[in-house]
């Protein structure tokens, strides 16, 4: 019951935050400085997850590979689709529920114990609007150029892991990448990562907002902020496959 009652209260927070914006200035600079703090600072971790994951894709594929019978620039083929497919949107996406949920959550819950958010609705300022909206576009608009950059550098990894290693040249596992390469998957992938990047920001606003206590309810809003997004992602990931690629 609880569950159902925190899907109710979440889908009237939504219908709250998508207001219209009382000074647009305002919100337009707030948009950017989200932009900064939930897609620019997640580069790192990003880049550094996506050249190594890639690696170990590469890496594990060739080294399972022993058909005769199998070309082989399937390796570079495997690579690009389980990265295009899956790792990108799916596991990126995970590792920024954390990252990000958690600092939403925090941030939000953290005005909520203090009284901030108290004194915005004091104002006449609409918090949800104001604190949640900025965070909602940032996501939604960062995320899928976090992707398209995590997709780069997963392949950038697999392709000097296997030159490296020596399992593979450069030229097969080019071809490999391009064999059988679809468009659609591209829209697939980002498709997937608008929809994870609005319910991890969405979510974790959520926990933050509705935050009550002190500084350690805080700790525990976080927390639930992101096992709830880690799982909405799983579940939208199950969703959007069965309605896209099936």
């Amino acid at each position: 019951m609880k569950v159902i009652a925190n899907i109710g209260k979440y889908m009237i927070m939504l219908g709250i935050v998508f207001s219209r914006p009382e000074k647009f200035s305002i919100f337009r600079r707030r948009i950017f400085n989200e932009i900064e703090i939930i897609g620019i600072n997640s580069i790192p971790i990003v880049a550094l997850m996506s050249t190594f994951m890639g690696a170990v894709i590469a890496l594990q594929t060739a080294s399972n590979i022993d058909n005769p019978l199998l070309p082989d620039y399937t390796v570079g083929y495997i690579t690009q689709s389980s990265t295009i497919l899956e790792f990108s949107p799916t596991i990126i996406s995970l590792i920024l529920a954390g990252k990000v949920g958690s600092n939403v959550a925090s941030e939000i819950g953290t005005m909520r114990v203090t009284e901030q958010i108290d004194a915005l609705e004091i104002m006449g300022v609409n918090s949800l609007t104001f604190l949640v909206l900025p965070k909602v576009i940032s996501a939604v608009v960062f995320f899928p150029v976090l992707v398209i950059f995590s997709m780069a550098l997963s392949l950038i990894g697999a392709w000097l892991a296997l030159v490296l290693s020596g399992l593979l040249t450069t030229e097969t596992y080019i071809l490999g990448i391009r064999s059988f390469f679809e468009v659609y998957n591209i829209f697939y992938a980002l498709t997937k990562t608008i929809v994870f990047g609005f319910l991890i920001v969405s979510i974790a606003s959520f926990y933050g907002y509705y935050t009550k206590g002190g500084a350690l309810d805080v700790g525990r809003s976080s927390t639930q902020a992101v096992v709830s997004s880690s799982v909405a992602i799983l579940i939208a990931n199950f969703i959007l496959t069965q309605l896209m690629l099936l």
